[in-house]
């Protein structure tokens, strides 16, 4: 003992970085935020390719010009067999992601809300598209959001900004502390 009365070193505290590291490992052993982030991935990639790809015609998966306009009829077909591919692969997320969402809430004792669903499926959703955003355009180079405009680079920052964007307020809506009027749909 001291002449403060205490015994040896007061325990130190865990630092800042350790307290958010345990976080985010406890949260994502959650099975309904790990379900919520492959479908917000899944969804963000159908956004992408029906919306950028498909409706728009701004770009497709792998370009083969500076604006990304086909000079053939082969060469557009190329591309759209390449969307396809794409596509395939998203949805393919979103049908695990719904298999293991229905998995979560058969879990007995498991605590689930539409928040955390919510939170879980727009960082999902966030991290693709920034990660998409940050590989296929900036990285690879394979295409950019608006190719050949002139403020094609603004574009891609967007593009970028809306995945931090979406996977900041995912990551809140998880975790905020639920109400106690909010229900949840699993017991």
């Amino acid at each position: 003992m001291n002449a403060f009365g205490t015994v040896g070193k007061p325990a130190a505290k865990p630092s800042i970085g350790r307290q958010v590291f345990h976080e985010v490992k406890r949260t994502l052993k959650n099975p309904l935020v790990r379900a919520g982030l492959v479908l917000g991935a899944g969804f963000g990639g159908l956004a992408d390719g029906i919306v950028l790809h498909s409706i728009l015609g701004w770009h497709h998966m792998i370009c083969y010009s500076m604006d990304c306009q086909p000079t053939s009829v082969a060469q557009l077909q190329l591309e759209n067999t390449q969307d396809g591919y794409f596509l395939l692969v998203v949805w393919l997320m979103v049908l695990a992601g719904t298999a293991m969402l229905f998995r979560a809430v058969r879990i007995e004792g498991s605590e689930a809300s539409g928040r955390v669903l919510l939170g879980s499926m727009l960082a999902g959703c966030g991290a693709f598209n920034f990660l998409e955003g940050l590989i296929n355009h900036q990285i690879l180079g394979l295409h950019h959001v608006a190719p050949g405009s002139p403020h094609q680079f603004l574009f891609d920052m967007l593009y970028l900004a809306n995945g931090v964007l979406f996977f900041l307020v995912g990551a809140w809506l998880i975790g905020t502390r639920r109400s106690k009027n909010n229900r949840h749909f699993c017991q």
